[in-house]
């Protein structure tokens, strides 16, 4: 069991404040948050990169050296918010093959990436899926020329039986599924049967946990707002359990997006569920 952070946890660091978000009053560059991952002993990262300063050579260098001293594994996470906005974008195949530099550069094995999202999560799922099967088909094959793996992000859109049915389509060991935890609830499917049904293809986590915030609106994404790992509802030690079982190799990487306000800031909830993800590492020997 391999312990991470997503980027996304400190999105506010990084200039992107919600409308029910207060700004933090402070910023974080990349370079900030790989110290502050490091200084959490965590196996890996995550990093977004609609949060680089910059693509070019000289910079991802630099952070490539963070990431050597700290032994840090790297996931890059492309896509965000809406990707191939569910198939009706195709054309972001251009900006997506221009990552596998990217991984390249900071030593990825597997990108993230966002066929669809909650913005499309009401419109028809049969035609986004269709699309959908037609782009990463075309995406698994460039990845497997690359030597990285494509993992598709539950972005509180498709349930877990229509993501097995693409995953299925695609048909391809360079595409699979980055699991995210919260939204796998929140589209309403149990976290736990789906990491079992799943497990083959994953490849990259959210490790995401929520709680209902009563009085909010159940038809409002953040109705299952964040919490840190272990303090919401999710059944992370049989979650784990499925996981390990199923042999996935790939981090439990901590994301946050809206932290309930009750809970404080993003860092002291990245920090408290790193901890309780560590005392489930116990259980669970890190695999060469």
């Amino acid at each position: 069991m391999k312990v991470g952070i997503d980027s996304y946890s400190y999105h506010r660091y990084f200039g992107e404040v919600y409308d029910n978000q207060k700004k933090p009053g402070k910023s974080m560059s990349y370079s900030d948050f790989l110290k502050r991952a490091a200084s959490l002993k965590v196996d890996g990262v995550s990093l977004e990169t609609c949060f680089f300063e910059s693509t070019g050579e000289d910079y991802l260098k630099g952070l490539r050296e963070i990431v050597d001293a700290a032994k840090l594994e790297v996931v890059v996470a492309w896509g965000h918010p809406l990707g191939f906005q569910g198939g009706a974008k195709p054309e972001a195949v251009e900006d997506l093959r221009k990552h596998f530099a990217t991984c390249r550069l900071l030593g990825a094995k597997v990108m993230r990436v966002v066929g669809s999202s909650l913005d499309y999560r009401n419109d028809p799922h049969g035609p986004q899926l269709e699309k959908l099967t037609k782009i990463f088909r075309e995406c698994a094959k460039m990845a497997g020329d690359e030597g990285v793996r494509l993992a598709d992000e539950n972005h509180f859109d498709f349930t877990t039986a229509e993501y097995l049915d693409l995953l299925r389509a695609v048909d391809s060991p360079h595409f699979g599924m980055c699991f995210d935890t919260g939204n796998c609830l929140r589209n309403g499917d149990d976290p736990v049967i789906s990491a079992r049904d799943l497990s083959r293809y994953i490849f990259a986590t959210h490790t995401k946990d929520v709680e209902a915030q009563y009085g909010w609106d159940p038809k409002d994404w953040t109705f299952f707002g964040c919490t840190p790992v272990g303090k919401g509802i999710i059944n992370f030690p049989a979650l784990v359990a499925e996981m390990e079982k199923a042999g996935y190799n790939g981090l439990f990487a901590v994301e946050l997006d809206y932290l309930i306000p009750k809970f404080g800031d993003e860092d002291a909830a990245v920090k408290s569920s790193i901890e309780y993800l560590k005392k489930l590492q116990k259980t669970y020997p890190k695999r060469a």
